[in-house]
């Protein structure tokens, strides 16, 4: 019921066994076991940014992104209340929370906002408890029988998530491909300059660039980025 399991049979269909994780370390170390082929897990929101914790995770994991997928995500308010006024607590996904932000400023803002690991166990939550509600996706609401208050209550009409598909193989170019790098640089004057100057005098599109700190202690502040170019890796 959460909308990694939507961006999954997107991608994959209906004919492939879907295997829950609690958490985004799960599902990749699931794959890298070999208990699963391939991990799902969200890498950027339009309206939230980037999920942290997955851009942390592709620094140590033997796992190479084998494909991408964006999804449109409509959030919904889904509770056992009969109307908004009987809400007093919402259960979702942080990401979810602050996807709608405002309306939850406008519609329910007496009522208590309470963080959990994914949309589908605020989804439980709300099915056992008076008075409660998640946010999450429509699918949701049939598994686990919750009324739909709100239909579509994102603060951003084109609210997006971009997924990562992760796995043990190396695609073949297609054509229409993507490669993403994680680069590393002294923290001196002109180092990112020195980085991405190859990029351009080779004339590859860059498509994105995101700085995460350095987990090593000795590193405090210092940075990685991560950069999407236009091209397969073997070009």
């Amino acid at each position: 019921g959460t909308f990694s399991e939507q961006a999954l049979r997107q991608h994959f269909g209906q004919g492939v066994a879907a295997e829950p994780a609690a958490t985004i370390d799960e599902a990749f170390r699931s794959a890298e076991s070999g208990a699963s082929q391939f991990a799902v897990a969200p890498a950027e929101n339009s309206t939230d940014g980037v999920v942290g914790r997955t851009l942390d995770l592709l620094l140590t994991t033997p796992l190479r992104i084998c494909g991408e997928i964006e999804l449109r995500v409509r959030q919904n308010l889904l509770t056992r209340a009969s109307r908004l006024a009987a809400v007093r607590r919402v259960y979702s996904h942080a990401q979810s929370l602050a996807q709608c932000n405002g309306w939850l400023n406008q519609n329910l803002p007496n009522a208590e906002r309470v963080q959990v690991s994914s949309n589908a166990e605020a989804a439980q939550r709300a099915s056992r408890e008076k008075g409660a509600a998640a946010i999450a996706g429509e699918a949701a609401a049939a598994l686990y029988r919750l009324k739909v208050l709100g239909r579509g209550i994102e603060d951003d009409p084109n609210n997006t998530t971009r997924f990562l598909v992760l796995g043990q193989i190396d695609p073949a170019p297609t054509g229409k491909d993507r490669t993403s790098l994680v680069m590393s640089a002294e923290n001196k004057p002109g180092a990112v300059h020195a980085l991405l100057s190859p990029i351009a005098a080779n004339g590859v599109s860059m498509s994105r660039i995101e700085s995460r700190p350095a987990k090593a202690r000795s590193a405090r502040w210092e940075y990685v980025f991560f950069i999407d170019v236009e091209g397969h890796q073997a070009d």
